[in-house]
């Protein structure tokens, strides 16, 4: 049996097989061939407003606004406009009903800090929090620059303040990986639920995704490291292959806080097809993400280089391309004689010299001239053509 059929055969087993981590250079193979193979799970298919996103296709990008706009609507508008035009699929909020998420100590606690935006915790997240009439607002800003629009709640007035939106999708903060009453919650909207996974175990994975498959909701796992930022050794990104064989029906991506454009590049190469990343308009402006974030150009450019790693992929057929053709003729070798050869000789490789550039017969197919008599002399260093002997 084939590699990949091998796999495809043990993703099919019972849950049991889930509980195993299979390692083994044989594992890891059948896991790279199954991430980049367009056809590994045709089932594999998660849809945001009208984009469907699939094995096959382009990596779907989030830019994560957070609260990066600092609680001020026209900076949000502008990083809506940015966002789209550094080309990403979607840009998304977080909604927190602080009066609902915090105990009453975390609350009132005093918040003395640079990032600080009020005098209390409380104070300070409720600087940041926009209401139903400014996310009014903001949906119809990215609606206007085509890009989908969705949030993070974390708490249960917020699902239903989404909810009330009729937002295309939601994604659970890695904090509320094992706050199943919550994952429950999200998921019996039946919307597209997108979960991060930092900090967690695969166990707590593993019941999350139960969690919310249970319910009927489409399904995104994103491998996620919550550090700001984390090490590049913390990234972990190969869990995107255990994630990938662990969950067939589950689309895989990635959550990056990590600096710079290229591990998202990474992740989409390993299987992720939805990748997030922090978007700020300036990394020096007020607030705790804005210093791992992307600023426009390097969303541009990562998303630029999303687009090209998914053309250059390819479909895995070897094949010769039209444009290999001129500089392969001119810099590979043909036969030519390694000395003057009379008339009537009867050619051996020991006659043959290979020289560029390569428009005669090519070494490889010396089998064309050797044993067969020349029918004219060649002259030393030049082309043995298959109409010299007979």
């Amino acid at each position: 049996m084939c590699l990949c059929e091998s796999c495809a055969l043990s993703r099919r087993n019972s849950s049991s097989d889930r509980k195993s981590n299979r390692t083994g250079n044989h594992d890891y193979l059948c896991k790279v061939f199954l991430m980049t193979s367009a056809e590994s799970s045709p089932s594999r298919s998660f849809t945001i407003g009208d984009v469907t996103i699939t094995d096959s296709s382009n990596a779907y990008v989030v830019a994560e606004i957070g609260a990066n706009h600092q609680g001020d609507m026209e900076t949000a508008r502008e990083m809506i406009r940015a966002a789209a035009a550094s080309g990403a699929d979607a840009v998304k909020f977080q909604k927190r009903d602080n009066q609902a998420l915090f105990t009453r100590e975390a609350y009132d606690a005093p918040y003395e800090s640079e990032n600080a935006f009020g005098a209390t915790y409380g104070e300070h997240r409720e600087a940041l929090e926009f209401g139903h009439d400014e996310y009014i607002e903001l949906m119809a800003e990215a609606k206007a620059n085509k890009v989908a629009f969705f949030a993070t709640p974390w708490d249960f007035p917020s699902v239903d303040f989404l909810e009330g939106l009729d937002v295309p999708a939601y994604k659970v903060a890695s904090c509320d990986l094992t706050n199943t009453p919550l994952l429950r919650y999200i998921a019996s909207m039946k919307r597209p639920t997108i979960i991060s996974t930092g900090g967690g175990s695969l166990e707590a994975v593993d019941r999350a995704v139960d969690i919310v498959t249970s319910e009927g909701a489409p399904l995104a796992v994103m491998q996620c490291t919550s550090g700001y930022p984390p090490q590049f050794d913390e990234l972990n990104l190969n869990v995107i292959a255990t994630f990938r064989e662990r969950y067939p029906d589950a689309t895989i991506g990635y959550s990056g806080h990590d600096s710079g454009i290229a591990m998202g590049l990474v992740s989409y190469v390993l299987g992720a097809r939805i990748i997030e990343k922090h978007f700020t308009l300036n990394r020096a402006m007020k607030g705790t993400d804005h210093s791992f974030s992307l600023e426009p150009d390097g969303l541009r450019k990562m998303v630029r280089d999303l687009r090209r790693a998914h053309e250059a992929l390819g479909d895995g057929v070897k094949r010769a391309y039209e444009s290999e053709a001129a500089p392969l003729k001119k810099l590979s070798k043909m036969i030519v004689a390694k000395e003057d050869l009379a008339s009537g000789r009867v050619l051996s490789e020991s006659d043959f010299d290979y020289r560029s550039p390569g428009h005669g017969i090519a070494p490889a197919d010396s089998g064309i001239l050797v044993g067969k008599a020349l029918t004219r002399a060649i002259a030393a260093l030049t082309p043995i053509l298959e109409g010299d002997v007979a």
